[in-house]
């Protein structure tokens, strides 16, 4: 990949998010608000905030589930197709253990990827009038908290080093002596 191509991209993706995000910055700055502006939630989301609009919403509404395929289905799109190519590439590695290391490789992250698209999908694809807050609290720290905070647990658990400190610290817990 040449330099070129390389900055074209990060420009790229940089121009295009900015521009999605100030079309719904824009919209929403045109609400009206009244009542409480206690927004019962973690962070300020999108959805509890046009919540507290006392305007018609439904053109957000519309613009959210719109933008929702720039945003969210591209890239998973892109994310699957990615993820088509590598499994073929896996299939056709002829020993058994190469395959399953590869495998095992490739399936940790695709199940972080799984839990973040799905949670967002869940959130912004489908429409939140009507659903319990409380569930979309939930969904929300699936891709606010748990993807972040599984990330680094299971790209370390391939190291060796970090993988036998947690034996020794799991044997240690159970009762179990280690030889050093």
């Amino acid at each position: 990949m040449s330099v070129k191509l390389r900055y074209s991209l990060i420009i790229s993706s940089w121009l295009l998010g900015f521009m999605l995000v100030l079309i719904s910055l824009l919209l929403v700055c045109g609400l009206q608000f009244c009542g409480s502006n206690v927004i019962n939630y973690f962070f300020c989301d999108y959805a509890p905030l046009l919540e507290l609009s006392c305007s018609d919403t439904t053109v957000i509404d519309i613009e959210m589930i719109l933008l929702c395929f720039p945003i969210i289905l591209l890239p998973f799109l892109c994310i699957t197709v990615s993820y088509v190519y590598i499994f073929m590439a896996i299939f056709g590695i002829s020993s058994t253990s190469g395959r399953q290391k590869t495998f095992s490789t490739c399936s940790s992250h695709l199940v972080v990827v799984s839990i973040y698209y799905g949670s967002m999908f869940v959130i912004y694809m489908v429409p939140y009038r009507g659903h319990s807050m409380t569930v979309n609290k939930f969904i929300s720290l699936l891709y606010i908290v748990l993807t972040p905070l599984l990330n680094p647990v299971i790209y370390s658990l391939k190291n060796k080093e970090i993988k036998s400190t947690m034996i020794y610290i799991s044997d240690g817990l159970s009762g179990k002596k280690t030889l050093s």
